[in-house]
């Protein structure tokens, strides 16, 4: 007796929510566009800390996407997450007449590293200012990393498989692997992606402890990887969500298929260990491509993870040639997010995102703020460089140790 055909996972939705745009349309103009929205922190609390500029999302109002009830007992965090959730449904067509009477048959999964720092610092303000009776009820979730996953559940009903990643920087691209996974194992849509609201006082102190971040003042010069001048990372906050759902489901529907999530792997070599890190992230990217089938000559594009640090980038410039051989030389690199700031957990899927609107318009993003490349790299620097983009290979480091890579092919293309 033959075995039954192996569930595939794509992507059929997108939603975002970045400090370059508010939607996708938005946020690919200003991707594709090289824009760079760095810029000095302006939140209320952070202006007079070391760390002076941020990525942040500055033109959204989550009272006009999200009912009142779920504003009140969430963190930003999860405000962004939710609305994103929303429009990666609507991309998807797939609206609530859809799933309620089969809710077993959706699910959730979100990946979190910061959690609703600023919700809680709000609430412990008021505990110490005027006591426990000023505290809401509702502190004791809105600050849970697993917070997105649950209220997005609760809002579109769905009562499918719901996780959450609680991980570093490449535990966004993990909660995509892990929609893949539940699609395969026999649900039909997950809601899948990561956001994170890193920019309260209380979450940049946090952050001050990190050697890899950077201080410096000048927005054009604060996140340059892969240059000489590179000086850590400037962090961001925002991200994406993206319905997944089995390729059959969606063919049934008569929904384009934008994606195909065709090989995922992960590895961990230890926090702030970046030469080591070579060696795990090049075993990540060969995992993906044995998982997706893929050889290293049909990579068109590797977004990379461009961390800022000398070390780190030259650890990541070598993996890509380790793992990807001579074509690791001549395949285009980029990292929009010099543009935008690295907004952890949901930097790589953001990532992601720029990954599939490059497959759908033939147009590799360049890298802001970055011009003179000291490693062997053939970095998209300037301008949009046009090109047939049919796979494409996200990379993704933490700041604790973990590496991860994922594969996409356009479209369906490697469904049968």
């Amino acid at each position: 007796m033959s075995a039954p055909p192996r569930r595939r996972a794509v992507v059929t939705g997108i939603g975002v929510i970045a400090p370059n745009g508010t939607s996708t349309e938005a946020f690919w103009k200003s991707t594709q566009e090289g824009v760079s929205v760095l810029d000095r922190v302006t939140r209320e609390g952070c202006t007079h800390l070391p760390l002076k500029v941020a990525g942040e999302v500055r033109s959204f109002d989550p009272s006009a996407v999200i009912e009142e009830r779920y504003i009140v007992q969430t963190d930003r965090f999860t405000h962004f997450a939710m609305a994103a959730a929303d429009a990666a449904l609507e991309d998807a067509r797939l609206g609530r007449a859809d799933t309620e009477d089969r809710p077993f048959s959706a699910g959730v999964v979100t990946a979190a590293g910061s959690g609703g720092g600023e919700f809680g610092q709000g609430e412990l303000q008021k505990l110490w200012g005027k006591g426990s009776r000023y505290v809401g009820p509702w502190q004791s979730i809105a600050w849970f990393y697993a917070a997105s996953t649950g209220q997005i559940s609760i809002r579109r009903g769905f009562k499918g498989p719901c996780s959450v990643v609680a991980a570093d920087e490449a535990g966004g691209l993990d909660a995509l692997a892990h929609a893949v996974r539940a699609v395969q194992r026999g649900t039909d849509v997950i809601v899948a992606g990561s956001t994170e609201a890193p920019l309260a006082p209380y979450s940049m102190v946090c952050q001050l402890g990190y050697r890899e971040l950077s201080l410096v003042d000048d927005p054009a010069r604060a996140y340059r990887p892969f240059t000489e001048g590179a000086c850590g990372f400037v962090p961001a906050e925002g991200g994406a969500m993206f319905t997944v759902e089995e390729l059959g489901a969606a063919r049934e529907r008569g929904v384009p298929v934008r994606a195909t999530l065709a090989g995922h792997a992960a590895t961990f070599t230890g926090a702030s260990c970046w030469e080591r890190s070579r060696e795990g992230l090049a075993e990540a990217i060969r995992g993906a491509l044995a998982e997706a089938g893929c050889a290293p000559e049909e990579i068109d594009v590797v977004f990379a993870d461009a961390l800022g640090v000398p070390e780190a980038d030259r650890a990541e410039a070598l993996a890509i040639g380790d793992a990807l051989g001579a074509h690791g030389r001549r395949v285009p690199v980029t990292a929009p997010k010099t543009g935008t700031g690295r907004a952890y957990c949901a930097a790589p899927v953001l990532d992601t995102v720029a990954a599939v609107l490059a497959m759908e318009h033939g147009l590799i993003p360049p890298t802001p703020n970055v011009f003179d490349i000291c490693h062997d790299l053939d970095l998209v620097t300037g301008c949009a460089r046009p090109a047939q983009v049919g796979t494409a290979l996200v990379l993704s480091r933490g700041l604790m140790g973990s590496n991860s890579a994922l594969v996409l092919r356009r479209g369906a293309a490697d469904a049968t």
